[in-house]
């Protein structure tokens, strides 16, 4: 389904947007050399508990995970890129850090997604990042009213392109609202002038994802954590996206974007 929203509703959303913000802030702030994954996931727990928040993850059950996700964040280290699981695993020096959380405050959805280097970095990792977080950038330029999806998904491909990057289409951005997944779906891939027309009050979670060798993905025995076929390093960017009249509206920027 898809359902525009009106500027009010925006606003609210935004208000999540900004917690969610501040919880990816902080999961950059705590990830280093010797944090445990569950400590991190305890602690992004106690902030949407105080915050009064709900999580979208608990207890999510789609089609392709293994029974429900029982943990409020997705967290993917190193080849690991999407719906990492979060186990017991104690962060290494020069690991990269997928963290991916979405949630509602009075009924209204955020979703975002940063990627992050513990430690010490390595310049091509520092690279794969970069290339997803210009891909997540050119996306958002091309949130304006009257464009249609495929600009958006031809702005991601043509920034992987550009840096050598192949670009996976199963896994792509959504709309979002009530719910964090609504239509329509936003494939990291596709031609401009192809398919629907953006319009004001639609809002979108856009998210460029890329790993460094290859489009193709395996799963963990866990039914959930969505890993580079090849095992080679990825990276992760994504923000949620109001389409205004005025143009796209970032609802989940965080304050060090700014």
């Amino acid at each position: 389904m898809i359902e525009l929203k009106t500027p009010a509703e925006i606003e609210r959303m935004h208000v999540t947007g900004r917690f969610v913000g501040e919880v990816l802030t902080e999961v950059g702030r705590r990830a280093d050399v010797g944090v445990n994954l569950l400590d991190l996931e305890r602690h992004v727990r106690g902030m949407i508990k105080e915050r009064g928040a709900v999580s979208c993850y608990w207890d999510y059950s789609p089609s392709f995970g293994r029974g429900p996700f029982r943990n409020v964040i997705c967290l993917s280290v190193n080849d690991a890129v999407l719906h990492g699981l979060p186990h017991d695993y104690v962060l290494r020096d020069g690991d990269v850090l997928k963290a991916d959380i979405a949630v509602t405050i009075d009924g209204w959805a955020a979703d975002s997604a940063r990627t992050v280097i513990v430690g010490t970095p390595a310049a091509d990792d520092l690279r794969v990042i970069r290339a997803a977080e210009e891909a997540l950038e050119a996306a958002i330029e091309e949130a304006h009213p009257g464009r249609r999806v495929g600009d958006i998904s031809e702005a991601i491909s043509s920034v992987a392109r550009g840096y050598g990057y192949p670009v996976n289409g199963e896994f792509g951005g959504h709309g979002i609202g009530r719910t964090m997944h609504e239509g329509p779906h936003i494939s990291n891939t596709g031609r401009s002038g192809r398919g629907l027309v953006l319009r004001p009050g639609l809002v979108l979670a856009l998210e460029p994802w890329f790993a460094k060798t290859t489009d193709r993905i395996v799963y963990d025995p866990d039914g959930w954590t969505i890993r580079s076929a090849d095992g080679s390093r990825a990276a992760h960017a994504e923000h949620t996206v109001a389409i205004t009249e005025d143009g796209p509206m970032v609802l989940t920027r965080r304050e060090s974007e700014n």
